[in-house]
């Protein structure tokens, strides 16, 4: 079993009370969604015309040749959103993505690109591999972070 995580809401909460000029000087960027702006805490396509911020997120930072930074949305009053396990949210089911099995160490001990569709056969593929510890979620097409995802506890254990 797996478990898609979210961003934390906590992580970007302070950003609703900066103004644009002070939300630029940290290098996040305003735009106003057409819809199509996955947003990382809520797991959802951001609705047309909310404000939505753009910034750099370091999404591993496990101390490994693999720490990496990218870019990212999150909306404006964005809301954690918790899928059941074994669900795979709507945003990342309709997109490309690339899945990065990561080891303890925060290595990459696999990876495949695969349509969203399809996401939940490739969890289930790595989880089998006892070295992987958790994987990570980008969209592909832009390579952007999209999700963590862990093991969950079997319901019958």
């Amino acid at each position: 079993m797996f478990q898609i995580e979210p961003l934390p809401a906590s992580e970007f909460t302070h950003l609703n009370s900066l103004s644009d000029a002070e939300l630029a000087q940290e290098g996040i960027q305003v735009h106003i969604s057409d819809g199509a702006f996955p947003c990382r805490v809520s797991l959802a396509d951001v609705a047309k015309g909310t404000r939505v911020y753009l910034m750099n997120f370091e999404h591993q930072p496990g101390a490994s040749p693999y720490r990496s930074r990218h870019a990212i949305f999150v909306a404006e009053g964005a809301e954690e959103y918790h899928p059941d396990p074994d669900t795979v949210p709507d945003a990342v089911a309709k997109r490309l993505l690339s899945v990065r099995a990561f080891n303890r160490a925060d290595e990459i001990v696999d990876a495949e690109v695969v349509e969203g569709r399809e996401l939940a056969g490739v969890i289930a593929s790595f989880f089998e591999n006892p070295h992987v510890n958790y994987i990570h979620l980008h969209f592909a097409r832009r390579g952007c972070y999209a999700a963590k995802v862990t093991r969950t506890a079997k319901a019958d254990q």
